[in-house]
């Protein structure tokens, strides 16, 4: 058989497709993208987690719970915040087993990120609330580059609340 012949009984592996981010979804445990800070970022990060999350062939309720986190942790950031120094949001996720835990960090704002009171007839404030109400646990970290908002799914994080 020849060097040719041999290549060509050698089982082709088809390139993996990249997300919007330049990640190719379901590899490594843990992955870190920047997006720009502005409101068009939220639609951006939900689409990469979920792929991401999917092609690890976790449980739909667990992709679905963590696609909600995420988009409230970055809205907040958008919001409420101001962008890192280059202008950008950054966005971590961590996989273990069916475990999740994700991050946001921004530039920080004004005040420190806490749930809202609950008012029954306000048309925003309720993103710490839902992501309180569907984290396992979930804390804010205060550094001089930034603030950072995370949330721990489907089991307990390494981090406990500050």
């Amino acid at each position: 058989m020849t060097t040719d012949e041999a290549r060509r009984l050698l089982p082709v592996t088809p390139p993996q497709a990249t997300d919007e981010f330049g990640g190719v979804p379901g590899q490594g445990s843990v992955r870190t993208i920047r997006t720009p800070w502005r409101p068009s970022s939220v639609a951006r990060v939900r689409r990469a987690i979920v792929a991401d999350l999917k092609a690890r062939a976790l449980p739909e309720t667990l992709v679905d719970e963590a696609e909600i986190v995420a988009s409230e942790l970055v809205a907040n950031a958008v919001r409420h915040a101001s962008g890192l120094a280059d202008g950008t949001v950054r966005v971590r996720w961590k996989v273990k087993g069916h475990a999740i835990e994700i991050e946001v960090t921004d530039g920080g704002g004004a005040t420190s990120p806490r749930p809202a009171p609950r008012v029954l007839w306000a048309s925003s404030g309720r993103g710490l609330r839902i992501v309180r109400a569907i984290a396992h646990e979930w804390g804010v970290s205060e550094e001089r580059a930034g603030v950072t908002v995370w949330a721990a799914l489907g089991g307990p994080s390494r981090r406990r609340p500050g």
